[in-house]
């Protein structure tokens, strides 16, 4: 069997005696969508910051490809292939989407950014600024400033220049959170499309979205894992039944909790 690109031992974050996550085994398969999910305050985006560094767990460990990353910093994470998106959309507003897009691919340049070099060797990078636009969805959004797109184009956006890193595997914060039906089917629609390759572990709130897009689901209650499976079985644990709905039935998720 293939080892977990992602790996963690008994995490554990505690904030002056409150534990938020506490002692999460976790495994994430190459390959796959990895959904984590839970009421809130369960413990999810914690658990998604300690992974990226952005928090120091109090126990436990972290291990990416095999190699102990607990201590590592979150740009040296990064530099490893493995980038995270953010609930609230990171991008510059007043640079063009084209504009974005390049910033993120002049990383690759070294840690000057360029900014003293000349346009010519900036536009140098145009041609794949554009086709990662394309791969989201966003061909015909190059030249539009990134404040005048909608929210939904804006993820899409903000998921191409993490593209731009070339990561090997994709951690999204609640992706399509706060958007419109039509949003939500142009970010599912994109994640199917980006994940050739990939490994993605998502935060995400819409069950429907999990239901269509994840291989595994791990359930976090009170920042402990309640149950973990492909969406079949998650959603018939009357455990995690209770823990969404406060109700002991043993009724599946699917319908009412796909709106929680």
């Amino acid at each position: 069997m293939a080892e977990p690109i992602l790996q963690t031992e008994g995490l554990t974050k505690e904030f002056r005696g409150f534990m938020a996550v506490g002692g999460v085994d976790l495994q994430v398969m190459p390959g796959t969508i990895h959904a984590l999910i839970g009421p809130n305050g369960a413990g999810k985006t914690t658990c998604f910051n300690l992974l990226t560094k952005f928090l120091q767990p109090t126990r436990g460990t972290i291990k990416y490809m095999g190699r102990d990353i607990t201590g590592l910093k979150p740009a040296q994470i990064a530099r490893l292939g493995l980038v995270r998106s953010f609930q609230i959309s990171a991008v510059f507003p007043h640079l063009t989407g084209l504009e974005n897009v390049r910033l993120a691919l002049q990383r690759k340049r070294g840690g000057s950014y360029d900014f003293w070099r000349s346009q010519d060797v900036l536009k140098s990078l145009d041609d794949r600024a554009r086709a990662l636009m394309d791969d989201v969805g966003l061909s015909e959004y190059h030249e539009t400033p990134a404040v005048l797109l909608s929210y939904g184009r804006k993820r899409a956006l903000e998921i191409a220049t993490t593209l731009a890193l070339d990561p090997q595997m994709l951690l999204l914060d609640e992706p399509t959170a706060g958007m419109t039906h039509e949003d939500v089917d142009r970010i599912v629609a994109l994640i199917r499309r980006i994940r050739t390759g990939r490994t993605i572990l998502m935060v995400e709130h819409n069950l429907s979205v999990v239901e269509g897009l994840c291989d595994c689901i791990t359930v976090l209650t009170r920042g402990k894992v309640l149950a973990e499976g492909d969406y079949a079985t998650v959603s018939r644990n009357p455990e995690v039944v209770a823990a969404y709905l406060g109700t002991d039935a043993p009724a599946a998720l699917a319908g009412e909790a796909a709106h929680v």
